[in-house]
């Protein structure tokens, strides 16, 4: 694809390279470039085409409208960019990387101004008189893009952890609450009901906000339709009777680490909080990913959890081995419809 002409906000970058938008063949090539920072910043790789390919995939994401990828001279990808909006466009994210070799043209710079003027473009989709924000994340030890993000208006929001337990000796039995049993989703059945449950028990996680059903709906069967890697029988519901009270999705292993499991998404709803539950999931969980011959178990978490998710978490064993830092700038002021306390 030919670099389109550019933009005003890469005037700032030099004349020599060249600016345009993402296309589905570009996927090695972002990936090559997201593992170089990820090399430099933790001394391994994290990124596959093959899981790019299945984001870049989502419904509503747009690789013309929503990326932007700079070139040196010598063809290389050196920065990337991607901004994720979806209804009711309130808190939009972005996500980007600049090759480490080609820091200090003005790349980020110029990628953040870009993603920042999308972002505006998009605040009329907003419900009015709602305050809309834009969210970057990074590692909690890259200095530089928090000086960048500073820089640009940015503030520091929220931490959030990767937390790991190795796996030593034999897993506890879970203690179940009197009634609950906690057995896999059944595919092609449970998909909308615990879709539902999911949304409900999230409603009490800093920064949700709640999507259209159907929006909703649509992003969960987008990754259990396409995703390669996704195995129902690491899905699990904890029934009490015919209503689900917490789940544990979790995926046979990451990218960057193929020894280690991971709960991708762990909650329980506020009918049976207090009762351990959450405990008794992560056993569930782990006592699954030993049987598969996983030594090595992680998950991401909010270091400041309103439910006390990490305190649950360091209980079962597990230690934070990674951080990473939100930081958020306000596009237009108004009403917040994020979650913020557990006050509602």
């Amino acid at each position: 694809m030919k670099a389109i002409e550019r933009e005003s906000e890469f005037s700032g970058i030099p004349a020599s390279f060249s600016v345009r938008p993402a296309t589905p063949g570009d996927s090695g090539i972002a990936t090559d470039l997201f593992n170089r920072c990820s090399l430099e910043q933790l001394g391994h790789t994290e990124f596959t085409a093959e899981d790019l390919d299945h984001e870049w995939q989502s419904p509503g994401f747009d690789l013309a409208q929503d990326t932007r990828l700079v070139f040196a001279p010598d063809g290389t990808l050196v920065g990337y960019v991607e901004l994720w909006a979806t209804a009711p466009y309130v808190r939009m994210y972005s996500w980007g990387r600049v090759d480490p070799q080609h820091r200090g043209h003005g790349v980020g710079t110029s990628l953040l101004q870009w993603v920042e003027n999308k972002a505006r473009r998009r605040l009329s989709q907003a419900p009015e008189g709602t305050q809309v924000v834009l969210v970057q994340g990074t590692l909690s030890t890259d200095l530089l893009a928090q000086e960048l993000f500073a820089i640009r208006g940015f503030s520091l929001a929220r931490y959030f952890s990767r937390m790991v337990i190795e796996l030593d000796g034999p897993v506890p039995d879970p203690v179940l609450p009197e009634g609950i049993v906690i057995r896999p989703f059944v595919r092609g059945v449970e998909e909308r009901a615990l879709i539902r449950a999911i949304s409900v028990a999230f409603k009490d996680h800093w920064g949700y906000v709640q999507r259209p059903e159907e929006e909703d709906f649509r992003q969960w069967m987008h990754h259990i339709d396409h995703d390669p890697e996704f195995d129902p029988s690491l899905w699990f519901v904890a029934m009490a009777g015919t209503e689900i009270a917490g789940m544990s999705l979790c995926h046979n292993h990451l990218p960057e680490d193929p020894e280690m499991g991971w709960v991708g998404t762990l909650g329980v709803l506020r009918p049976w909080r207090h009762q351990g539950l959450g405990l008794a999931l992560l056993h569930h969980s782990f006592r699954e990913f030993q049987h598969r011959g996983r030594r090595r178990i992680g998950l991401g978490v909010d270091a400041q959890s309103l439910t006390g998710a990490t305190r649950l978490y360091e209980r079962a064993g597990m230690k934070v081995v990674r951080q990473y830092v939100n930081f958020e700038k306000e596009l237009r002021p108004g009403k917040n419809l994020a979650t913020l306390d557990l006050g509602a």
